[in-house]
Formats: C-alpha cells, sequence, structure tokens
C-alpha cells in the first residue's frame, strides 16, 4: 500500500502480541483455549472503539487457519452477504472453516441480521461480529443466542503505554524515525486517548510527522489536527452533536439540516442520531407539542427497518420538525425538581389514604381510608396526593 496508518502496520498477529483484555483472552480465559484448540464459536465482540475487536478477529482467523472475511455493515448489505456466503459453502465442501467477520453489525437491520441465521446455525461460517453498542438492544436475539459475547473494555493507561512504546521502537513502526520523546510525552498520548489505542497511535503518528523530537507543544497539535475531522467517537463527536441540539433548540431547521448531514456524512451511527432525538423532544419541546415524541420514536423505528442510506432523508424530517416545532423545557425543569426533592427528602411514604389495602387488617389500620374516588366528584376532589412534608408543592406551572 503506498500509505498504510500506523495503526494498521503495528497490528498484533498473534495473541503473544496483543496488549490488554486480559479477561477475555488472558492465559486461562476461555476463548484463549478455545483459540488453541481450533473449536472457536460465533462471538460478539462489544466494546468501545480502539480496543482491539477487529484486531481479535484477525489474530482467531491466522490461530485456527481459517479463510477470513472481513466486510462493514456500514457499507455492505444482502447482495455482498450471498457473495460471501457463497463462497464460505465453497470453503466447506472442501473443508475449509469460514470466518465472516462483520465491523459494526448493528448497523444492519431486521432482514440482514436475519439471512446470517441459517449459515450460523449450519456452521457454514463462524460469525465475529464487533459492535460499539449493547447487543442486547442492536442483534436479532434469534442470532444473538447463537453467538458468544465478549465485552471489550478500554484499555488501561498502562496498556497504552506499552503500545506507544512498541511503536517508537518496531520496524514496521516509527523506529526508522529514531523519535526522541520522553516518558512524559509518552505518558502524556496515553491519558489523551482515553483507551483507544487506535487515537494514540494516530496521534503519535501525526506528531512524528512534525518533529522528531515530540515535545507537549506538537502532541497538542496532533490531537487539534485530529479533532478537525469528524471522530464519531472522539470530541468532534460532541461538538457537533451539540451543535445540532442547540440548532434545532433554537429553530435554526437550516443549521439543524446541516449538522444532521454532517454528522451522517462521517459516518455516525443513525441509531445514535435517532436517541439524541427522542430525548430533545422531551427535553425541549415536552409539553409544547406532544407529538414530537411520536415523531422521534417513528424516526427511530424507521432507521432500524432501513438502514444507510435511505434513512438519512427520515432523520432529516424528523431534525426539521423538531427545530420548527414549539419549544418548552417545563416539563424537564419540572422533573429536576422532583429528583432534587426525592434526593434531600429521601424515600417518603405514600399518604394512607391513596394506599391499596389487600387485606383486613391493613383497612384496619387506616389504608385507604377516606380516599375519594376521583370519577365520583367529575374530577373536582379535593384530597393530598403528595407526601405531608411536599404538601401543596408545585412543580409545573398551572
Amino acid at each position: 500500500m503506498p500509505y498504510q496508518p500506523l495503526a494498521d502496520r503495528l497490528r498484533p498477529q498473534k495473541l503473544d502480541d496483543f496488549f490488554g483484555q486480559e479477561e477475555v483472552v488472558g492465559p486461562t480465559s476461555l476463548l484463549k483455549l478455545a483459540i488453541e484448540k481450533d473449536e472457536v464459536p460465533s462471538l460478539i465482540f462489544w466494546g468501545p472503539p480502539g480496543t482491539g475487536k477487529t484486531t481479535l478477529a484477525n489474530i482467531i482467523a491466522k490461530a485456527t487457519k481459517s479463510d477470513f472475511i472481513e466486510i462493514s455493515a456500514v457499507d455492505s448489505g444482502l447482495k455482498d452477504l450471498r457473495e460471501h456466503l457463497a463462497k464460505a459453502e465453497q470453503n466447506a465442501r472442501l473443508n475449509i472453516k469460514t470466518i465472516l467477520f462483520i465491523d459494526e453489525i448493528h448497523r444492519w437491520n431486521k432482514t440482514q441480521q436475519d439471512a446470517l441465521l441459517k449459515a450460523v446455525e449450519k456452521g457454514k461460517i463462524i460469525l465475529i461480529g464487533a459492535t460499539t453498542e449493547n447487543p442486547s438492544f442492536e442483534i436479532r436475539s434469534a442470532l444473538l443466542s447463537r453467538c458468544r459475547v465478549f465485552i471489550l473494555k478500554s484499555l488501561a493507561k498502562e496498556n497504552i503505554v506499552k503500545i506507544l512504546q512498541k511503536a517508537i521502537v518496531d520496524e514496521r513502526g516509527l523506529k526508522h524515525k529514531s523519535l526522541k520523546i520522553a516518558q512524559t510525552e509518552i505518558d502524556l498520548i496515553a491519558e489523551l486517548s482515553l483507551g483507544d489505542a487506535r487515537t494514540a497511535l494516530n496521534i503519535l503518528e501525526y506528531a512524528a510527522s512534525l518533529n522528531n523530537e515530540i515535545t507537549e507543544e506538537n502532541i497538542k497539535q496532533a490531537l487539534q489536527r485530529a479533532n478537525i475531522l469528524y471522530d464519531k467517537n472522539g470530541e468532534e463527536h460532541y461538538n457537533i452533536i451539540s451543535a445540532l441540539h442547540k440548532s434545532m433548540r433554537g429553530s435554526d431547521e437550516n443549521a439543524s439540516l446541516y449538522w444532521l448531514a454532517r454528522m451522517i456524512r462521517s459516518g455516525e451511527d443513525p441509531l445514535y442520531i435517532a436517541r439524541r432525538l427522542i430525548r430533545f423532544a422531551s427535553e425541549d419541546i415536552g409539553l409544547a407539542n406532544s407529538r414530537a415524541l411520536e415523531q422521534a420514536v417513528a424516526a427511530y423505528n424507521a432507521c432500524h427497518f432501513i438502514g444507510l442510506p435511505e434513512c438519512g432523508v427520515i432523520l432529516a424530517q424528523a431534525v426539521v420538525y423538531m427545530a420548527k416545532c414549539q419549544k418548552s423545557n417545563e416539563l424537564y425543569v419540572a422533573y429536576e425538581k422532583v429528583m432534587d426533592d426525592i434526593e434531600k427528602t429521601g424515600a417518603l411514604p405514600a399518604p394512607i389514604h391513596l394506599r391499596n389495602a389487600p387485606t383486613k387488617f391493613m383497612k384496619e389500620i387506616g389504608y385507604g381510608k377516606d380516599y375519594k374516588y376521583s370519577p365520583d366528584f367529575d374530577y373536582e376532589e379535593k384530597q393530598e396526593y403528595l407526601p405531608e412534608e411536599l404538601k401543596d408543592k408545585k412543580y409545573l406551572k398551572n
């Protein structure tokens, strides 16, 4: 390749070179034992970016001498899947195992995920899916039940430090640059990467392109350079979603549409955007337009059904609708006040007249006594519904 990123050049080829995730692939782990015995089942790796999901899939393929097929759910569909499954059928006839690695498998809709079932059930493929989303919600239950789920955690600082130290002296890494870098600067990069090995290596590589002597200043420059590009898991991710949220709150539908398009164009998960719209519908629109929540939930479901690129215009519709809606944060403010009172007063008991009395003893001690059944009073009865300590408290405006 004319250019291969440092993170790809240094990708470990065997478990001995893999740093971190001891609970998953440590010396006594079930997965390590399965790899050594060449009995790897279908797997789902769930964890944040840069924790080694793709790397582990590659290591498993090499260790088990399998035909490794890697695809991304972002830019692959049913047609691509059928072609790969046909290849797996040919491999099976030659007694060759096939590992199908699907990155961001949560991006596939129900139909696409269901298409995998038969091949997994019959053992035509060993499926390894990678996801940053909770598989209980994003992976079809029928498919999930046929896979072992392994949770990968953000890498500890000491693991990131080892990866950076290796990159500095490795022939495949930056050894040819003879970098001058103190341990304090290595520690700084490790801290800035927030447990993401890929981010750490990207910062190191860009800093090295500025100067052979790595200083705190060019590390900061490298980090700023990385943030110019949209990273769906980094700081700019939060900057852009904040811009979208505030543009909708400010009723600027044009800016809202722009920030939405920026996120979609950069590969953001449409379900993440849809979830933020659901939150926005109650937090910023709330009682001013109760239909906003329906729109947001409908947009989420539609994104689940059809996925990208088709769901982009659905999100656009929802975003513009939210921006044009009348706004009210009354509900959000009231809810925060209630939570604050609960924090201050603790678990106050329900008034005795509001309590159920399923037993004779409960009735005898006053449970439910003098409760006024609202329909009998045309819903104009006067009685207290809050605990005594919060009597007559108002959270919402009249």
